[in-house]
């Protein structure tokens, strides 16, 4: 069984990467900004930013209800 070490070593070396996965990609989407490449309305900006706005909260909140669950310890 993996000791709080190793799972905290693992949990950041994991998080590191995909987090800088997800800014890279959120760089990308920005490239579609470009008006003289892309044509797009107000309501479909609202969509991209409404569903990625959504999985963040959902996600976020994950880590809440570790925190929220865990037990009282003196």
């Amino acid at each position: 069984m993996a000791t709080e070490r190793e799972k905290t070593d693992r949990f950041k070396r994991v998080a590191e990467k995909r987090t800088n996965r997800i800014i890279e990609q959120i760089r990308l989407l920005g490239n579609c900004a470009n008006k003289s490449n892309y044509q797009y309305s107000d309501e479909d900006v609202e969509k991209i930013f409404f569903a990625i706005e959504k999985e963040l909260r959902e996600t976020k909140a994950k880590y809440k209800v570790i925190e929220q669950g865990k037990l009282f310890e003196l």
